[in-house]
């Protein structure tokens, strides 16, 4: 049994994600932690709310609210959509925690002593309407990089550049809109990343397996131009860490926080430290999974996120560790991806464009959703989610293949034999082609969500779901049943436990319809199968089932097409 840490993009705070997002971090890392579970391994699956720096003061001020009561609200609002679409967090934490305020604060006194941080005057962007600085996502304007005119003050969404305030062309305030700025010197603490880019480059060189997006973009920003920056890690904010250690504040740096991306992956660990709080358990318990010296060097560290979040991942976040000179576990493997596009444009969460998460659950289960995600991830480039597509996908693959062949398998045995698995006959020569066809397939399955090639995973599973179709169809059992009942029994009994096995195979991707499938076969046994021979004879002659309502009901034209209408707006 092997320990595995997963954890996800940490979601901003300022409102509901789009379906982008979801299928851009959690729900492949969600995909992964079932997967790894069902195989018994001991999985700690950690992600939280980003609730610091100005995209919380900006969301708190439009609704209305003060920063931390919108910050609770939409936390909670975020972790019923994980629910809703069955994410499967071990423990769904805050950044704004007690525990990721100490922990923060931990390691840049740990960095500060090991000469790593510096105080720094520079210049920023001073809005006289708005009478203070404008760090950061407070900064709208035209990207100098690629020419998107909505680039923000710290990274242009389009090209994924890092920015700084000052690059922006034709600036103006994101709070009021105005254009009067001025540039005044302020103090900042930096941390120096360029003393440890010897250390990050050799790390990085040695993560050969790492998806070539990853490493790609990693030593993008560590190579190019003039190479790996120092970085600022504090902000002109009232809400966010204070700079304080001890309790007392960094001196000259009274009034400001720390930079919502230095403390954000920290949130990681406090997040497992919360989960072992929320248990009452020791700090053992969330330290064997983060420190080394308390048991972590055994654990395996995958973490998922979009292509943006990586060069802070693989950079910034790993200097705040390797800096600290603390035996901190490092990251072992970053599945990153591409952007999925909306219907001929892009996601955005800030312009309210595409599909979001509590809309697509007001009119969906989560499998439907799920199940298209999943088996369109953009992994190795950009994808697109069309309504047509959708259809098609839903339709064919979850409604035809999939939820036929438990309707057709379970209402022929309750008409011919009622509802126990029928006893009699043997399976012969084509349900034995079957077996080594399935055993196949299922190593290759499981080949693939190992290497988390989820694409690949899920084509296999579908091809796994058509295998019991074109059996079925060729064994005609209700063709057979007229002369021989005891061998058509044999090949319904086959069909049975091929609803079982589809069952554990496809928990990961539909998990609900798994749960229904198992329900329906009245098994609680969700051991993973060391073989399908095995596993095909799991519900002996004798078993009781039930037949189950439709698995999937299929997406009408009408449907789509009006579903494609609602949603073609700007969201309001």
């Amino acid at each position: 049994m092997a320990r595995i840490l997963i954890t996800s993009a940490i979601p901003y705070i300022n409102g509901i994600k789009h379906l982008g997002n979801l299928v851009g971090s959690q729900l492949p890392a969600d995909l992964y932690a079932r997967y790894m579970r069902a195989r018994g391994n001991e999985v700690m699956f950690i992600c939280a709310t980003d609730e610091h720096g100005t995209p919380a003061e900006l969301a708190a001020a439009k609704a209305g609210m003060p920063v931390a009561d919108y910050c609770a609200e939409m936390h909670e609002v975020q972790a019923n959509l994980a629910a809703g679409f069955r994410l499967s967090f071990d423990h769904f934490g805050r950044s704004s925690s007690g525990r990721n305020h100490r922990l923060t604060q931990h390691f840049a006194k740990a960095l500060g002593e090991n000469g790593l941080i510096g105080e720094v005057a520079e210049k920023q962007v001073f809005s006289v309407a708005d009478n203070r600085f404008l760090p950061d996502r407070y900064i709208e304007g035209t990207c100098p990089n690629c020419g998107y005119d909505k680039a923000r003050g710290d990274q242009c969404e389009n090209c994924t550049k890092q920015l700084d305030p000052t690059d922006l062309i034709n600036p103006r305030s994101a709070i009021s809109g105005s254009t009067e700025l001025e540039v005044r010197e302020t103090k900042h603490l930096y941390l120096k990343q360029k003393s440890l880019r010897g250390d990050l480059a050799k790390w990085i060189d040695a993560k050969a397996d790492w998806p070539i997006l990853t490493t790609s973009i990693a030593k993008k920003w560590l190579n190019d131009g003039d190479g790996l920056q120092d970085r600022g890690i504090t902000r002109d904010l009232a809400w966010g860490v204070p700079v304080q250690f001890d309790g007392a504040p960094w001196q000259g740096m009274e009034g400001k926080v720390f930079y919502v991306w230095f403390d954000a992956p920290i949130e990681y660990i406090a997040a497992t430290a919360e989960w072992a709080d929320a248990r009452e358990e020791q700090d053992s318990a969330w330290e064997r999974w983060w420190r080394t010296d308390k048991g972590a060097d055994d654990v395996r560290y995958v973490q998922f996120m979009g292509k943006d979040n990586v060069p802070f991942h693989t950079l910034s976040f790993p200097a705040t560790i390797m800096g600290s000179r603390e035996p901190w576990k490092l990251v072992d493997y970053i599945k990153s991806f591409n952007y999925l596009n909306y219907d001929g444009g892009q996601f955005s969460t800030s312009q309210g464009r595409g599909v979001f998460m509590d809309q697509a659950l007001s009119i969906l289960p989560a499998d439907y959703w799920r199940w298209w995600l999943l088996s369109h991830a953009p992994e190795n480039a950009d994808s697109e989610f069309t309504w047509e597509n959708f259809q098609t996908s839903v339709n064919k693959d979850l409604a035809d293949v999939l939820g036929n062949f438990v309707s057709r398998i379970t209402k022929f045995c309750r008409s011919k034999y009622g509802e126990e698995v029928p006893a009699g006959g043997e399976t012969g020569e084509r349900a034995a082609a079957l077996i080594e066809e399935l055993e196949t397939r299922l190593r290759a399955y499981e080949a693939h969500m190992d290497a988390m090639e989820i694409r690949k995973a899920a084509t296999e599973l579908r091809t796994i779901w058509v295998a019991g179709n074109e059996y079925l169809q060729a064994a005609a059992p209700w063709t057979v049943f007229k002369e021989e009942p005891e061998r058509a029994a044999a090949m319904v009994r086959l069909g049975l436990n091929l609803i079982r096995l589809y069952a554990i195979l496809s928990e990961p991707f539909i998990p609900d319809a798994s749960a229904k499938m198992l329900h329906a076969m009245k098994c609680d046994d969700k051991t993973w199968p060391g073989s399908v021979a095995e596993a095909l004879a799991a519900l002996k002659p004798g078993h009781p089932f039930e037949t189950p309502e439709v698995l999937f009901a299929k997406i009408a034209d009408e449907e789509r097409e009006e579903w494609q209408q609602r949603f073609s707006g700007v969201r309001t």
